[in-house]
């Protein structure tokens, strides 16, 4: 005889059983750290079933919120067994998950990739949506266009360099781009998307401003063949204005990207 997963008991369980979601209304899981941070921004702990392993790490940017809330691993088991009304999620659970959380009645809410900042807007009025709090999101949109029209450009485009512990830097086509161009700089990376540290170019040719990213986080450390570890990338953080971004400000495709452009434009 074979016996079945926990998955199909679960699924058993919850399938056709419309009365268990109309009884806990409101009761939503976020299945990974970029997912966390909108329903600890936008929802009362009360709503909140709960949140990924990560919500609480250093690289969390509303990490203070997690505390006290229940904490799930995104697996569709584990899901299921809280019997949640709504799924959040960026990444969290693997592709798959939506689609086996679908068969149990459950909806599952994709998070937005964010490009640009105008993006950043549409996700957050998105999941505002889908949480049923749209006048939350259209609040948090009008202070992200407040705030970021007090950054006062000054006209002189620096160039800024990217860095992270890994020895990875980002060129146009990206968020971290957009960020550089929103503070009044330029990128040093040229290069499209995610590269390694230049490290010939850096021998030759500097930077005016280095952000540097994550290098608050204990967890995220050089690997042993890290461009970080070449005496030419470690030069630029000793020589060069150094901006230290919170890793945490540049984690996700989020509001709180406005922190790291207000702390740019200021230096």
């Amino acid at each position: 005889m074979i016996r079945p997963t926990l998955f199909a008991v679960l699924l058993a369980l919850t399938s056709g059983s419309p009365a268990m979601a109309e009884s806990t209304p409101g009761r939503v899981i976020s299945l990974d750290y970029c997912a966390d941070q909108f329903l600890l921004k936008m929802l009362p702990a009360s709503r909140i079933l709960a949140v990924s392993p990560d919500a609480g790490k250093a690289f969390s940017y509303m990490r203070e919120r997690a505390a006290g809330l229940t904490m799930v691993r995104p697996h569709a088991e584990d899901v299921l067994s809280l019997g949640p009304d709504l799924v959040v999620r960026s990444y969290g659970g693997g592709p798959r998950i939506a689609s086996l959380l679908a068969r149990a009645g459950i909806e599952v809410v994709q998070l937005p990739y964010a490009e640009n900042l105008a993006d950043i807007r549409d996700a957050t009025l998105t999941i505002a949506d889908a949480l049923g709090v749209s006048e939350r999101g259209v609040e948090m949109v009008a202070e992200f266009d407040r705030r970021l029209a007090a950054i006062a450009l000054d006209g002189e485009s620096r160039a800024a360099l990217y860095m992270t512990p890994t020895g990875v830097t980002s060129g146009p086509g990206t968020l971290v781009h957009e960020m550089l161009l929103a503070a009044g700089l330029r990128n040093f990376e040229t290069r499209p998307g995610w590269r390694s540290l230049p490290l010939e170019r850096l021998a030759y040719e500097q930077p005016d401003v280095v952000a540097a990213a994550f290098f608050d986080v204990d967890t995220i450390r050089p690997e042993l063949w890290s461009p970080m570890r070449h005496p030419v990338a470690r030069r630029q953080l000793g020589e060069k204005t150094s901006v230290m971004l919170q890793g945490a400000w540049t984690s996700c495709g989020a509001w709180f990207l406005l922190d790291a452009v207000e702390a740019l434009a200021a230096k």
